[in-house]
């Protein structure tokens, strides 16, 4: 069955106009990509304006959980109806989205709204990574890979300066309307130049697996952003909320096994690169969105620099990412998938070294040295991964399987903002209280007159230092579990298997 799709696959690629829609599928990828950097750096703009610091990373949170709940099902339906019409779905839920987030009024809109963006994304990178796997050959694949990857890296070079720029001279409502052309452009060149031919057949959509997998990140993620703030870890709501989750996980994990067209299939978790490449994507997902979120906050609020210094200092990952993506093509094809992603495991760690020496003295160079360095071992591992889990499975898996690497790394940056956010909260709350003088005004929203130039310049020198200290505090307790997190990550590397596993399918 797999032989006879994938030569119906490569049927259709005399058809298909391979450039054309590897540039359309670029464009996709670069709206989707630009969204995380672009509002990282106008993020603390946002808060200046709109107020909420509590609601910081419910803004991240709220974008990356539909994110992460979705990417396995549109990876499902993308290898049911074609990628096509799944796609085009995707890019127009995500610009309704990006619309209505230019007009919030307020943190609370604003997070609703992401939460509508976040439901168009999840379609968008998996779905785009799955054309590439079937439009190309595996030998064609690690380079091509390389070149949607760098895609993450050029849109991490612009989106900073971008939305340091728009938030500057402009409005920062403009990040979220920067991406309309790009969606519309995207959607005329897929159904221009993209001909797929999908055996029509009766589907079984495995709609329990889909609530089952929502309940239960859902929950997980609720906690993990108000454990140890809002609510106490021993509270009813935590271990209620908590106890769901995991049974939703378990039900999750049996209706999958029994579903006739499940959304994650754990038989490809058996293979052994699989599951090493997923567990890893996770780890590496929680510590690219500590630094993505919470850096900007750091250079402006503390060092006190401008959002285009706090944008650079981000730039610097997107460099090292795409020059590294490159080079991991090349890497793959001499050295193996095994030692690329050790090398990458190994910079990983590096970058993370820095960001706990990270001092406000240390300024943005030492900031943005740590992020090349991430982005050097983002770049290695992420490709290595991809090209390895396609070579790995026949067309009809392919979507289902590269999705549930996004997943595990859209879950891992889910869990990481909530996680990560909690634990910069609670540690700005506990430094807060240690040190305050004055009670009751020292909340977490104290931290907004930071990220404010004009609110930041009226405080006392004595106020002014002890927020700044309260931050500085809590990011370096962030830094050091993204540091834990690069050092699990190389370890779950070393279990890769020395030998490639056999496509079922090299189509």
């Amino acid at each position: 069955m797999g032989h006879a799709a994938n030569q119906k696959q490569s049927g259709h690629k005399r058809v298909t106009k391979r450039p054309l829609v590897l540039a359309t599928v670029m464009l996709a990828t670069f709206m989707g990509a630009i969204e995380a950097t672009i509002v990282s750096t106008a993020m603390p703009a946002i808060v200046g304006d709109l107020g909420g610091f509590s609601l910081y990373s419910w803004v991240f949170s709220a974008y990356l959980l539909m994110n992460a709940v979705t990417v396995l099902i549109y990876g499902k339906l993308s290898d049911l109806f074609g990628r096509k019409p799944i796609l085009t779905f995707g890019i127009i839920v995500f610009l309704i989205g990006s619309i209505l987030c230019g007009f919030a009024e307020n943190m609370e809109m604003l997070v609703l709204f992401r939460f509508i963006q976040g439901f168009g994304a999840g379609a968008v990178m998996p779905i785009a990574s799955t054309i590439v796997g079937d439009i190309y050959t595996k030998e064609e694949r690690a380079k091509v890979q390389g070149y949607l990857a760098s895609v993450w890296g050029i849109s991490a070079i612009t989106g900073p300066a971008l939305g340091g720029l728009l938030v500057e001279y402009v409005s920062w409502r403009y990040v979220f309307w920067i991406n309309v052309p790009l969606g519309f452009l995207a959607v005329a060149g897929l159904w221009l130049f993209l001909h797929e031919r999908v055996d029509k057949k009766k589907h079984k959509i495995d709609f329990p697996g889909a609530v089952l997998l929502t309940l239960s990140i859902s929950s997980l993620m609720v906690v993990l952003v108000e454990g140890g703030v809002n609510w106490s870890w021993s509270s009813g709501k935590t271990i209620g909320l908590l106890a769901i989750s995991v049974l939703g996980f378990i039900l999750f994990y049996f209706q999958e096994k029994r579903a006739a067209e499940p959304i994650m299939p754990f038989n490809i978790w058996s293979e052994r690169s699989i599951f090493i490449a997923n567990m890893t994507s996770m780890t590496t997902g929680v510590m690219l969105i500590g630094i993505s979120s919470f850096l900007p906050a750091f250079v402006q609020g503390v060092m006190e620099r401008s959002p285009m210094v706090a944008g650079f200092t981000l730039t610097a990952m997107s460099i090292g990412w795409p020059i590294a993506s490159t080079i991991s093509g090349s890497l793959l094809l001499k050295i193996g998938y095994r030692t690329t992603s050790i090398i990458g495991g190994g910079a990983l760690i590096l970058g993370s070294i820095l960001f706990v020496t990270l001092t406000p003295e240390a300024g943005p160079v030492w900031a943005a040295l740590g992020s090349f360095f991430v982005g050097v071992g983002m770049g290695l591992t992420s490709t290595a991964f991809i090209v390895s889990i396609q070579s790995t499975v026949g067309w009809q898996q392919r979507g289902v399987a590269t999705a549930s690497n996004m997943f595990m790394r859209n879950l891992g940056n889910t869990v990481g903002a909530a996680l990560l956010g909690g634990i910069l909260n609670s540690s700005i709350l506990r430094y807060m209280k240690a040190k305050g003088t004055g009670g009751e005004e020292l909340s977490i929203d104290a931290a907004n007159v930071l990220l404010n130039e004009s609110e930041r310049m009226d405080l006392s020198a004595g106020m002014k230092t002890l927020l700044q200290d309260a931050l500085t505090n809590a990011l370096h307790s962030v830094y050091i579990v993204v540091l834990i997190f690069s050092l699990i990550s190389l370890l779950f590397i070393l279990f890769l298997p020395k030998r490639e596993g056999k496509a079922q399918s090299s189509s």
